[in-house]
């Protein structure tokens, strides 16, 4: 009889042990090789600051074309285990109108509900508990003053400028002042920048369910290919 006690209790520590082995290994096994990495953060390439014969005249208004992007980045805790959450869209339009040396107005728009990560339960909670994509199908950046950048950059040059601005996401309009990368290239001019968000600023209810923990705060990035309206 004691020696069945000794081999019972023994089996159960050997489950309970498992357990917890799964319990903290299988996420970690799940974030580090099933899953795919985070993509990295929305940049200007090496190659778009190099530039690509001579830059057509700035005055005008540009338009938001094929290949911008925009999305969000957010630190999650799965299980116990980091990771980090990127949503990205490719429906992104927008106009920017330039003079001389400044950039005098600017809005662009974030189609919502086509955001997307590499997981389709996260994006249902994304567009419906989080963003409520029903009721809120867009967001939005406008200029709330122009941007001077001094003299007009040469192709190719990059220059980052301070802009004041105004974020809405979830119908909750707050000013911000974001840092924005601009390079001209040829016939377009691309724009990158990223903006630190609270969520509770915004009205966005905690995202996080029942295993995943997610931080209180995020980062909407941009990417911009602006291409001169007709």
């Amino acid at each position: 009889m004691g020696r069945f006690k000794r081999h019972w209790k023994a089996w159960l520590i050997g489950a309970i042990a498992l357990g917890l082995l799964a319990f903290v290994g299988g996420p970690w096994f799940y974030i580090n090789v099933l899953s795919e990495p985070p993509a990295q953060e929305l940049a200007l390439k090496d190659g778009q600051q190099q530039g690509g014969g001579d830059a057509v005249p700035v005055d005008g208004t540009w338009t938001v074309s094929e290949g911008s992007q925009a999305g969000y980045r957010v630190k999650e805790i799965l299980f116990g285990q980091n990771t980090t959450a990127v949503g990205r869209t490719g429906k992104v339009t927008g106009t920017v109108a330039l003079s001389g040396t400044q950039i005098t107005s600017g809005t662009v728009t974030v189609d919502m509900g086509s955001v997307a990560t590499d997981k389709s339960g996260r994006d249902a909670q994304f567009r419906d508990n989080i963003m409520s994509v029903s009721q809120f199908p867009t967001s939005t950046f406008a200029l709330q003053g122009p941007v001077d950048f001094g003299s007009v950059p040469a192709a190719g040059q990059k220059v980052t400028v301070k802009a004041a601005g105004q974020l809405t996401l979830r119908g909750v309009s707050k000013p911000v002042q974001p840092d924005l990368s601009v390079v001209r290239t040829g016939d377009s001019i691309q724009v990158q920048t990223s903006i630190p968000v609270v969520f509770a600023d915004y009205s966005i209810p905690d995202p996080g369910i029942p295993g995943i923990d997610i931080e209180d705060n995020g980062l909407i990035e941009v990417l911009l290919n602006l291409k001169k309206a007709p």
